[in-house]
């Protein structure tokens, strides 16, 4: 049906609009949390965030398997989580700016390695289930 290379390139198309579409919601959760239950509002954007993080990771190891994308992708979202503890002039100048914000967090929360473990699974999860081959 495919070349490799076709294939490749279909598989990297899906886990793009994934990004999109996880950043959008992510966006959007942040922007609208007082719309949302307080249980959404409180948890959804750090999940949407790793599950964009999940996709990212596919769309760059997209000939690896699942579980490769899901240690990264832990390992990526715990290491910027720890990161938090760091707070250096420098660092904290790029946290001042939303899109500083949005990648490096602001401060340390453990409950935020949870938000995370869940976000990643629920994407490998949609990702097994999507069957993309």
């Amino acid at each position: 049906m495919f070349t490799n290379k076709g294939h490749f390139l279909y598989k990297r198309s899906i886990y793009i609009l994934a990004i999109v579409v996880f950043i959008a919601l992510g966006l959007t959760s942040r922007k609208s949390g007082e719309l949302l239950p307080i249980l959404v509002a409180q948890n959804a954007g750090d999940i949407l965030w790793a599950m964009m993080v999940y996709y990212g990771f596919r769309f760059l190891l997209v000939h690896k398997s699942l579980l490769t994308a899901f240690f990264f992708s832990l390992t990526f979202c715990f290491i910027i989580e720890f990161s938090q503890l760091y707070q250096a002039e420098w660092i904290n100048h790029l946290r001042s700016y939303p899109f500083g914000a949005l990648v490096l967090g602001k401060g340390y929360l453990t409950v935020d390695l949870i938000r995370y473990t869940v976000g990643i699974l629920i994407a490998a999860t949609l990702d097994k289930a999507a069957n993309i081959r």
